[in-house]
């Protein structure tokens, strides 16, 4: 295997664990708009502070670029679609080019 190959292989992987973060980030906000008073406690509140650390940096990039577009009392927010169709294309570029 040679080193190109070994960092495709890498980049592609990393590309992986940031795609099941970023679905573990769209559970987390599933649950709290589904139940707004749920607080999680111990392990799981650790994990969830590791989501949105890792997350976050990304989705309020296009949050930034593309605001949320107000439709009466509903807002579509574009940052998660964004940073995740961006992952994909990485990983699909990635899987194509190593």
């Amino acid at each position: 295997m040679s080193v190109v190959s070994l960092i495709g292989a890498l980049l592609y992987y990393a590309l992986l664990l940031y795609f099941f973060v970023m679905w573990g980030r769209f559970i987390v906000d599933l649950v709290r708009g589904v139940n707004r008073s749920w607080r999680p406690h111990g392990l799981i509140l650790v994990l969830i502070e590791f989501v949105y650390t890792v997350t976050d940096p990304p989705v309020n990039f296009f949050r930034r670029i593309f605001p949320p577009l107000r439709l009466g009392p509903i807002a579509f927010d574009f940052g998660w679609s964004l940073t995740m169709l961006c992952v994909i294309i990485g990983m699909w570029i990635t899987a194509i080019l190593f």
